[in-house]
């Protein structure tokens, strides 16, 4: 099948890649001329495990190719998959407007018979009013619009694309059901039918249960630390029971952070507002979840008696490990209100060799773990990457304290803050010479 994959940054970089790795023909179509310059010498916009190797492998079988010509891109193009990643300011609003005008765009390119199906994250009704405004344009012209929601996980979204739990696809006629089900055949067969506007609604609903979630269990897990509870054994108890099962989202740890959660909230309240319906379980969630964002600080503030002048290593600067993205990371935010505090910071992530300009002028990124940690006084373990647990108490002791010229220890106890639990396990056995402090612990180990 040929199919025409628009939007060539994260979401769709990988689409096209893995429908090309199970024999489609597939171009890229993307209006940036740089991305698309890049991505045909196989050189891609962002990080992904993987990605690197499929698009490689894709170019040389020529299953895939990349363009900024709609006209090239669409010709006899069976289906066009419009994967946008729907950009979202720092309020979580997603700029709709973006990807409506990119679509409506190529209306005068699209085949007759085609089938345009959206991914991109937009509201509910989105792609019914896409539909109404092509057929008002080219009421001659027999094109349909379908939802498959946006499945993508950082990290693993090679993974998650070629072996889905199951895919959700909203669809209006049984042609354009018959299509997607022929593109997804050397996939999946685990395909959820339903309206479009059910298939929408699923992605808010779903985004908006695992942001209720996490919320649910910080709070519970705040409330442990008060009366001598430890968080993670409730969470065990909760996942033990039969009704909320082993991989519920409830984890003791960070806040929800990157804008994809929130957005779908936002999306909720705004649907309740235009309805004249309350949404108080949704928005309480995003209250929530902004006052958890501060259980770093706090615990900060809470163990030294000042932050001006003290040295903090931060390990892992992006919005979650396996990505090099830094846009509405959690730890970013958290690395400004450090400098607003005057804390000299020292940070290290895996997938970073460099920062940009604006974060470089205030943030010491180093070529190591053990660099980052080098005569710091706190530690704070920002993300769950696995080269993280390799930390033991020895190194930390060792490249954390200071000596003085004589070579002697200077008075003082090396603090490791670790809101997600990373090290609980092996620390918790370790003699008293490290302060360490989890989100949900009753008490320093």
């Amino acid at each position: 099948m040929k199919i025409t994959v628009m939007g060539l940054w994260h979401l769709g970089s990988v689409t096209a890649a893995c429908l090309a790795s199970v024999g489609h023909m597939v171009i890229g179509l993307d209006s940036q001329a740089k991305v698309v310059a890049k991505l045909q010498k196989g050189q891609l916009p962002i990080f992904e495990p993987g990605l690197a190797e499929l698009v490689q492998a894709g170019l040389q079988s020529q299953h895939l190719s990349f363009t900024t010509d709609a006209v090239e891109a669409l010709a006899e193009t069976t289906l066009l998959w419009v994967a946008y990643d729907t950009p979202v300011n720092d309020q979580d609003r997603a700029d709709t407007d973006f990807v409506i005008h990119q679509v409506s765009q190529i209306f005068p390119y699209l085949a007759a018979g085609s089938v345009v199906l959206i991914s991109s994250q937009l509201p509910v009704g989105s792609t019914q009013s896409l539909q109404k405004k092509y057929i008002s344009a080219y009421p001659d012209k027999s094109v349909t619009f379908a939802c498959s929601p946006e499945n993508l996980r950082l990290g693993k979204a090679i993974e998650v694309f070629s072996h889905p739990d199951r895919v959700v696809v909203g669809v209006n006629d049984r042609q354009t059901q018959a299509i997607i089900q022929h593109m997804f055949a050397p996939i999946t067969d685990k395909i959820e039918w339903m309206s479009i506007e059910s298939a929408e609604m699923t992605k808010h609903a779903l985004n908006a249960f695992l942001a209720t979630s996490v919320a649910f269990i910080n709070e519970i897990a705040a409330l442990c630390e008060q009366v001598g509870a430890n968080a993670r054994e409730v969470e065990r108890g909760l996942k033990s029971d039969i009704r909320i099962g082993p991989r519920s989202y409830l984890k003791p740890g960070a806040p929800f952070a990157g804008g994809t959660l929130a957005r779908d909230l936002v999306y909720l309240h705004a649907v309740g507002e235009q309805n004249h319906l309350p949404t108080h379980l949704l928005d309480a969630v995003l209250t929530s979840n902004d006052s958890h964002k501060t259980w770093t600080r706090r615990k900060l503030v809470e163990v030294l008696e000042h932050l001006a002048g003290r040295t903090i290593a931060i390990l892992g600067l992006t919005y979650k490990p396996g990505t090099d993205t830094l846009r509405r990371s959690e730890s970013i935010e958290l690395c400004h209100w450090l400098h607003e505090q005057g804390v000299n910071i020292q940070a290290y992530d895996p997938l970073l060799s460099q920062l940009p300009p604006e974060l470089a002028d205030f943030i010491q990124l180093q070529p190591s773990m053990e660099m980052a940690l080098h005569q710091a006084e706190v530690v704070i373990v920002a993300t769950t990457s696995p080269e993280f647990k390799n930390l033991t108490v020895e190194l930390l002791i060792k490249t954390m304290l200071h000596f003085s010229e004589s070579g002697e220890k200077v008075d003082g106890q090396p603090i490791l803050i670790d809101p997600h639990g990373l090290l609980e396990k092996q620390l918790a056995a370790e003699p008293s010479t490290l302060r360490y402090i989890t989100v949900g612990y009753p008490q320093t180990i």
